[in-house]
């Protein structure tokens, strides 16, 4: 007999529950684009529509391997995200900067986070 899921995690431990909560968060923080856009309830027909381009276009973008950073942006935002570049150095993070579709701004001052 099936049981759902959230009587299964109430027996769990509040161990197993972090480790498969963090297991989960790494699955989406790696998703390919096609998946995240699933996960987001989008159809490529409504992107492309967002997009203003064909489905065909949408399909050829998830696919591929190597893009520009602007078109990854205005996937992203047409998704409902804002995409964000940062380099990790051992000494801590530093925020490059924030693309807003076609347009890219430098951060004005480059702020470590060390971690």
């Amino acid at each position: 007999m099936a049981r759902n899921f959230s009587e299964l995690r109430k027996k769990m431990s509040p161990q197993a529950r972090a480790r498969s909560e963090a297991g989960a968060k790494r699955m989406i923080q790696a998703l390919p684009l096609a998946e995240l856009r699933d996960a987001q309830n989008i159809t490529q027909v409504e992107l492309a529509k967002r997009l203003n381009i064909d489905q065909s276009a949408v399909s050829k973008i998830e696919h591929r391997t190597d893009m520009y950073l602007s078109t990854l942006s205005d996937v992203i935002r047409a998704m409902g995200g804002e995409l964000e570049l940062t380099a990790k150095f051992p000494s801590g993070e530093v925020h490059i900067l924030a693309l807003t579709g076609s347009e890219t701004k430098a951060e004005p001052a480059m702020a470590h986070d060390k971690r």
